[in-house]
């Protein structure tokens, strides 16, 4: 039995929770168009790559993503996403730390962003993907990007 329609709800449909059987007003479309997951990055003390490279690929058994991958990182497939670990002063305030999220429309995504008031910031170049991030009022850090554009 399918609960949700394959379409994209519009503004003033009604529709229903499989999981509440709720009833409720759409009242608002995402304006992110969201596809997935990418990855998530945590950060381990500085010094401790190899130790790190070790515990994921050997106890947890993830393949790793070779590669010069920036600052520094490893990079390793978990399911259909990936893990992204990075050295970082963890004494700091503000973390690198982020989920990424592919999108469908990055410039689009941005435009929102900024229409919201929504600081937008830019890192280093990965080819093959077009990428932008963005903190939330509690100092968050979110990835969204778009693949096939560099």
């Amino acid at each position: 039995m399918r609960f949700w329609p394959l379409r994209k709800p519009l503004l003033g449909e009604f529709k229903i929770s499989p999981r509440f059987g709720v009833k409720s007003l759409l009242t608002h479309v995402p304006v992110i168009d969201f596809r997935r997951i990418d990855h998530v990055l945590i950060c381990i003390p500085p010094n401790s790559k190899e130790a790190a490279r070790n515990f994921y690929t050997g106890r947890l058994g993830l393949k790793e993503i070779s590669g010069e991958h920036p600052n520094g990182a490893l990079w390793f497939v978990i399911g259909d996403a990936e893990l992204h670990v990075r050295e970082e002063n963890l004494e700091i305030g503000i973390s690198g730390r982020h989920p990424a999220f592919e999108v469908h429309d990055l410039a689009n995504a941005k435009k929102f962003l900024q229409e919201q008031g929504i600081e937008i910031t830019f890192s280093s170049l990965i080819e093959g993907r077009d990428r932008c991030f963005f903190r939330d009022p509690w100092g968050n850090r979110f990835e969204l990007i778009e693949f096939g554009k560099k």
